[in-house]
């Protein structure tokens, strides 16, 4: 019962960081879809295009199920996160999406302590750490994470924030300047500026 239970709450927040993820595309320009916008180059959808990659393979390779989707060698993570100019929009939403069939699937068919084997991980993992109860964790916190990335990388680009689209508020530019005038206020009197 407490497995069924863990299973299904796990698998729910995943799909609800997916479409997390998606959203922060919704109304973008090709450019500010793709473009750098941190010093790394994190970049919007480069980052659908790893976290598509990443549940290819946790939720493929590591339970012997792989992805009808080729993907790059694990080692060559260069080409994960961002998009060439010849891969579209469509093209990396519609390879994440069809992850999300082949990891439900995965997700479905197997038991939470189904065995799993991860290759890029050390030989010395204890197989505890690659069932599928411990790769469906793994794979959230990966997702999540990214999720969380994508949000202020979208606050950077037009002010708009939120986990869902009916989370989501009109932007009041005073309101925000008045509070980020605050915390300015606070962090200047908590260290003051030497001269």
């Amino acid at each position: 019962m407490i497995d069924d239970f863990a299973k299904d709450n796990l698998h729910e927040r995943l799909r609800r960081d997916r479409k997390a993820l998606l959203w922060k595309l919704d109304g973008l320009s090709e450019y500010d879809a793709r473009r750098p916008l941190t010093a790394t180059g994190t970049n919007l959808l480069g980052l659908v295009k790893h976290v598509a990659t990443v549940e290819a393979r946790y939720f493929g390779e590591v339970f012997d199920r792989p992805s009808p989707e080729p993907l790059p060698r694990w080692q060559d993570s260069d080409g994960s996160h961002w998009a060439t100019e010849d891969e579209t929009r469509e093209q990396i939403i519609g390879f994440y999406r069809r992850t999300w069939g082949h990891s439900d699937a995965t997700i479905n068919e197997l038991p939470l302590d189904a065995p799993g084997h991860v290759p890029w991980w050390p030989e010395s993992t204890p197989a505890w750490h690659t069932n599928l109860f411990a790769i469906m964790v793994h794979v959230l916190g990966e997702s999540t994470r990214h999720s969380g990335h994508a949000d202020i990388l979208r606050e950077g680009l037009d002010g708009r924030t939120g986990l869902r689209p009916e989370y989501e508020e009109q932007i009041d530019e005073e309101a925000r300047a008045a509070y980020c005038a605050k915390i300015e206020l606070a962090a200047r009197a908590a260290a003051p500026i030497k001269a």
